[in-house]
């Protein structure tokens, strides 16, 4: 690989970093504000927020913003991620956040059995092993049969929003070729929005003035960890970018203990061992295949 290609991987690891610290900070904020509001509402101000936000940009080139090629792709892909967020919001809110992010991590073995079924492509037995023992990481994090078991609703919508997720990833690098980050952005956040409202009118509740400040700052930081997301993925190879997303189970412990002096159990650091350590093995098997 030349110079220019060092230069890209570098630059798009500073935007992965950026994304994975905006991400932590964000989900801190879904688990403090959680109890005064639903997923679905603090989903719905977030990404009005982040339309407001976006919208000097949109202004300022609005053909680049609402260029879109492949719409029902788009649709299909942002009603996906609109649930996944709710879902997320939930498992992060009624979860410890080391223990909700470590679940979150499962988007990257869900997305090999998606790829066999969506895409044909081959399942070979090192990356079903690996699949595998990833799982096997999510079953030591849940601990049936412990005192501290996480089997329920709370873990289910937690793998369950890293499936939905997974799948909707499986379009994101081909859309970075053909649509531009603004587009991206700009499309994700409006249909976001659409999809969310029902849900939100169903729970509403007029947010104080320190809340609404607070959900005011999630929106913001949507907007940056997409936008740090997407920037990286197109700078980057995404088989180097992918692992490092991994970092924000750091960011998210730290925050766990500083803000709700939360420490994981032991099993929680093996079982992230065993789904970080698969994952990147299975993204770097990938690549090798390529």
């Amino acid at each position: 690989m030349d110079g220019r290609g060092h230069h890209d991987n570098a630059r798009g690891a500073l935007w992965m970093l950026a994304s994975g610290f905006t991400y932590s900070i964000a989900m801190a904020l879904v688990k403090l504000l959680g109890d005064d509001y639903s997923s679905a509402t603090q989903n719905f101000v977030r990404q009005g927020v982040s339309l407001i936000a976006l919208s000097p940009f949109i202004l300022r080139q609005p053909r680049l913003a609402f260029t879109l090629r492949r719409p029902m792709q788009m649709i299909i892909r942002c009603a996906a991620t609109s649930l996944s967020i709710i879902l997320a919001f939930n498992s992060f809110h009624l979860l410890g956040l080391a223990e909700a992010n470590a679940l979150s991590f499962t988007r990257t073995l869900f997305l090999v059995p998606l790829a066999a079924l969506l895409l044909g492509e081959r399942l070979d037995r090192q990356r079903l092993f690996a699949t595998m023992a990833g799982f096997a990481g999510v079953i030591i994090i849940i601990a049936p049969g412990s005192a501290h078991s996480l089997i329920g609703w709370p873990a289910a919508q937690g793998l369950l929003a890293a499936l939905l997720i997974s799948w909707s990833v499986i379009s994101v690098k081909q859309m970075t070729r053909d649509h531009s980050d603004l587009a991206l952005l700009t499309w994700s956040t409006l249909l976001g929005l659409l999809f969310t409202a029902p849900l939100a009118w169903s729970s509403w509740r007029m947010p104080t003035a320190e809340d609404a400040l607070l959900l005011a700052a999630m929106g913001v930081l949507g907007v940056l960890t997409q936008a740090c997301y997407i920037r990286g993925m197109a700078l980057g190879e995404a088989s180097l970018m992918g692992p490092l997303d991994y970092v924000r189970i750091l960011f998210t412990t730290a925050l766990g203990y500083l803000l709700f002096s939360e420490w994981p159990q032991p099993g929680t650091y093996v079982g992230s061992a065993l789904i970080i350590g698969t994952a990147i093995y299975i993204t770097m098997h990938g690549r090798r295949r390529i």
